[in-house]
């Protein structure tokens, strides 16, 4: 109902502009002013299709641009006047609060991570504030008034080439649907209306109360509309994003350079951009860091064995199947059930603890060991069949003596078999020959079995 309510207010002004072009306080104060309200409520109740930041940018940047066209209008018809400077504020803000809006229309997300959130951020504070800067020095050169003056004049054109770049940009990332339409259309009226403004208004040809003015509140609504209707995936919108924060980023260490470099080149509050921008970097870094750590410990958690440290089953096949050569080894606990089973699990998870650790240090560098499941481990090691025998009797040998757990001390074995690993056999398979010849020790005892050549061999 609101987005009809704000289309047929639309419809009316330009119906009463084009019936009376005089300008009078209801059509060119009041009603052109509602239509851009309105359009703030309607990005403001838009539905769940994105995530919130985008349409709360939007709606407050339509909200606050009509505030500021209303407090311009005021001063056009009344005596008591308006502080321009409070017009000025809320045009300044409308730039990075439509562009962090239709950045964040890029994803196709309801919500979004503060990495992301920190880029679109840096984005609009940086971009549209530093460029303007940049221009100011130039710019007073040229034009009269106080540095707040020349940097609002300059602010507005390069608010709307970065909003018709933004256009092109959307447009070829984006996949054509009636919500990048709405919102290329919405950026390219309100631009070309404003670009017109300031040229017919540089001329001296411009007149108040214009038709053309319409084209500022068309842009927000159609913007306002956009996010009613579901959006398509981006091209590269992630990087698209850390790229523009990382240009925003270097263009604010630039600006506070110069201004040590050369104080008083820019009025102090250009800087206050610099600084926000180069603030907002650091806490994203540290977003950042924390984010690569947590997905570290992630990757690591994912390849080993929470209970031992170890690999888990998961990582100990991948290496398994980059072996050309060597030897595979399973090994099976005796008496593991009857431990667990009376001490408790407490005391099966130190024997495994401490067996793990035991078994670990007859490894040679840059074997494999892993925690399989249960009381299982695997060994993987490129050896000869002499040392293959040789790490069998020493991984043995490591349960010689007994195992001390809090409660008491216990005695435990393994039993071993192991197999060559043959690169035409696949991995399963060789899996299968090692456990053929464990299962072998375990059910005639004795020390490690040998599964070679399609019978069960005992070295030594």
């Amino acid at each position: 109902m609101l987005k009809w309510i704000t289309s047929i207010a639309l419809l009316l002004h330009l119906v009463f502009r084009l019936i009376s072009p005089e300008n009078n306080v209801v059509v060119d104060l009041l009603l052109f002013n509602l239509v851009g309200i309105l359009a703030a409520g309607v990005a403001l109740n838009a539905p769940l299709l994105t995530d919130r930041i985008s349409a709360v940018a939007l709606g407050l940047a339509a909200l606050i641009w009509s505030l500021g066209s209303f407090f311009s209008t005021w001063n056009s018809f009344f005596q008591a006047q308006v502080p321009d400077g409070i017009s000025d504020l809320c045009y300044s803000i409308f730039y990075p609060l439509v562009f962090l809006g239709v950045t964040r229309s890029f994803t196709y997300r309801r919500s979004i991570t503060a990495l992301e959130l920190l880029d679109t951020v840096i984005i609009a504070v940086g971009l549209v504030s530093i460029l303007t800067a940049f221009l100011l020095k130039p710019a007073m050169l040229s034009f009269e008034g106080s540095s707040w003056q020349v940097f609002t004049s300059i602010l507005y054109p390069v608010g709307d080439l970065l909003l018709l770049a933004l256009v092109l940009i959307y447009l070829l990332l984006t996949p054509i649907n009636i919500r990048s339409i709405l919102i290329a259309s919405g950026l390219l009226s309100f631009a070309l209306s404003d670009l017109f403004f300031i040229w017919s208004s540089l001329n001296g040809t411009y007149t108040f109360g214009s038709i053309t003015d319409d084209g500022w509140i068309l842009g927000l609504l159609l913007l306002s509309l956009s996010l009613g209707f579901p959006s398509s995936e981006a091209k590269f919108s992630d990087k698209i994003s850390s790229y523009s924060a990382t240009i925003a980023l270097i263009a604010s260490s630039c600006l506070l350079g110069v201004a040590a470099l050369k104080p008083g080149y820019f009025p102090s509050f250009i800087l206050i951009p610099g600084f926000i921008t180069i603030a907002l970097a650091f806490i994203r870094m540290s977003f950042a860091l924390s984010e690569a750590n947590s997905a570290g410990t992630e990757r690591v958690l994912a390849r080993t064995d929470e209970l031992t440290g170890l690999s888990n089953r998961r990582n100990f096949l991948f290496h398994l199947a980059q072996l050309k050569g060597g030897y595979i080894f399973l090994l099976d606990l005796d008496g593991f059930k009857r431990i667990n089973d009376s001490l408790g699990h407490d005391a099966g998870d130190q024997l495994l603890k401490q067996v793990a650790n035991r078994f670990s240090r007859v490894i040679p560098t840059g074997a494999q060991i892993a925690r399989l499941g249960g009381d299982e481990f695997g060994v993987i090691a490129q050896v000869d069949q002499l040392e293959a025998f040789e790490l069998a009797q020493a991984i043995k040998a490591t349960l010689s003596y007994p195992v001390t757990l809090t409660t008491s001390e216990v005695a435990i074995d393994v039993s071993i078999g192991y197999a060559s690993i043959d690169p035409t056999v696949d991995v399963i398979d060789a899996l299968r020959r090692a456990d053929l010849a464990m299962y072998q020790v375990k059910e005639k005892g004795g020390g490690p079995v040998l599964w070679e050549k399609g019978k069960f061999e005992k070295i030594g």
